[in-house]
């Protein structure tokens, strides 16, 4: 089981960058895929963003593709999401989460199985 605590949210002006952090607890950290996703009122959860445990290698979802970077210190079990040129379609609230090995795809939330309580991203124009 993974516990998963997000901070860095809060609100911006458009064009600027904020850091997300995602702090992990427990030993699988470190070997599991870690994603992730934002959520706005009346929206399905949308991914934004993972990180494959096994190779290190980065998705991203095209809206934040060149924007966005995602990145993790297995030493210190702990995500990163960092953003750049922030718009405020960027606004909503953002969400770590380790997927589950061998379910479904990384950009797919139903494959990931722990989640954190998310942290607000506000982006004004």
């Amino acid at each position: 089981q993974v516990q998963l605590v997000e901070s860095g949210g809060g609100l911006v002006q458009a064009g600027t960058s904020l850091r997300l952090s995602c702090a992990a607890s427990g030993r699988t950290f470190s070997n599991r895929t870690m994603g992730w996703f934002r959520q706005t009122p009346g929206r399905e959860r949308e991914f934004v963003a993972a990180i494959a445990w096994s190779t290190g290698s980065p998705y991203y979802a095209d809206s934040v593709k060149g924007r966005f970077t995602i990145a993790r210190d297995n030493a210190k079990n702990t995500l990163f999401l960092q953003m750049t040129s922030l718009q405020p379609e960027d606004t909503a609230v953002y969400y770590c989460a380790s997927k589950a090995p061998y379910r479904g795809s990384f950009y797919d939330a139903v494959a990931y199985m722990n989640w954190g309580q998310g942290t607000q991203v506000t982006v004004s124009s």
